[in-house]
């Protein structure tokens, strides 16, 4: 049986939690023993191990974690040396940048130290847009030179959509193109495609929401590069002209004390709900008339794509991997980042327009579930193994 060894930084909710979880499960089917090795949690951030039915085929190591520190960092590339030298993998796939940067690190030590004839295949996933939006042009430019390094001891670089490929190859030059493959995220959207078999005023009681309220969502870390301070700006100005309107955050963070007393500032506290952390989002997707992200940047928006497949219509920000979703105005509205009067007058038109709303919800249904399925995802990523141990 083929051994993998997949490495993420941390288990928060989002995307590559989602991915690193399924793909750990899913391929024992396929002929793959993988194990999962994953770090520290941040303080306020959602934990997704709850997912994880098989937590046998789980280490988690405390002393990787996001912040540099190089106590810590230094103890778990020893750490995860260790599980390399005991598990001994075909492959050693990492995702997310610190683990991405310590499990590349120790692979090719592995590697070099090991004996072995043939050497684990070593192979990175790009879940983001992680160096555009971050940080400053200092460390933005330090990290892509890490990364330049990094790619030279890797067998394979895997980006999430063709903006986040052209991004690192054309823009920052981060490895060779023909180490890259494009492979989308796939999730299990049948839950969601289900859910105009849910109870919309049951939906809606559970979050205290009037029956005849026009809803507009959102869901995600409250952090700073999701932008909840522009989504409030643009409910000011929705719930300015249309007194139906209510708001729902869904998520929680460490901006989450200032997102509150913001909306007590504009004046629209009393139409905006703070539900905190959602493990089954299919409730809020019900409730909903129009999904609204509004980030600085994304690399594959994760609830804009399950919102599609709850068909409910999205408004969104017009940044990074956002319009490998939104590929037209059938399926969904794009704005320019900062421009809440541009996203507050997309979502005006949809409130007002349920047959559009109806119609654009079909279409991204059908878009997000013939291209981010989750057998899908599971395919691309077998093949890319057998590739490379072949």
């Amino acid at each position: 049986m083929t051994r993998v060894l997949r490495i993420i930084t941390r288990l928060n909710i989002g995307g590559p939690s989602i991915q690193a979880i399924t793909l750990t499960e899913r391929l024992a089917a396929r002929g793959f023993d993988t194990r999962l090795v994953h770090g520290h949690l941040g303080a306020g951030e959602g934990d997704m191990r709850y997912l994880m039915t098989s937590p046998e085929a789980a280490r988690y190591l405390p002393t990787l974690r996001r912040p540099i520190a190089p106590l810590h960092d230094t103890m778990a590339f020893g750490q995860i040396l260790d599980v390399l030298r005991d598990f001994r993998p075909h492959i050693v796939h990492t995702h997310m940048a610190k683990a991405g940067t310590i499990g590349r690190l120790a692979a090719a030590f592995f590697n070099r130290t090991a004996g072995r004839d043939s050497p684990a295949r070593v192979v990175h996933t790009y879940h983001g847009h992680v160096l555009e939006g971050y940080f400053g042009p200092t460390r933005t430019n330090l990290f892509i030179s890490m990364e330049r390094a990094l790619a030279r001891v890797t067998d394979r670089l895997v980006a999430i959509s063709p903006t986040i490929h052209d991004e690192l190859v054309g823009k920052h030059g981060i490895g060779r193109p023909d180490q890259y493959r494009v492979i989308p995220l796939g999730f299990d959207l049948q839950r969601m495609a289900a859910i105009g078999d849910i109870d919309r005023l049951a939906a809606r009681a559970a979050v205290g929401v009037a029956a005849d309220a026009h809803v507009v969502s959102t869901a995600g870390r409250l952090t700073g590069i999701k932008c909840h301070d522009l989504f409030l700006d643009t409910a000011a100005l929705v719930a300015a002209s249309d007194p139906h309107a209510v708001f729902l955050v869904a998520g929680d963070g460490e901006l989450r004390s200032t997102l509150e007393q913001r909306a007590r500032d504009i004046g629209i506290s009393d139409r905006v709900r703070f539900l905190g952390w959602q493990r089954n989002l299919e409730g809020l997707y019900a409730a909903t008339d129009v999904f609204l992200l509004t980030s600085r940047n994304e690399g594959t928006p994760v609830a804009l794509i399950e919102s599609l497949a709850a068909a409910v219509p999205g408004v969104s920000t017009d940044v990074g991997g956002v319009r490998d979703v939104i590929e037209s105005d059938r399926v969904g509205l794009l704005a320019p980042f900062g421009d809440a009067p541009a996203l507050a007058e997309h979502v005006h038109a949809l409130l007002a327009d349920r047959d559009r709303r109806r119609r654009m919800g079909e279409a991204g249904r059908q878009a997000v579930s013939s291209r981010y399925g989750l057998d899908r995802l599971i395919d691309d990523v077998e093949r890319l193994y057998r590739e490379l141990l072949h």
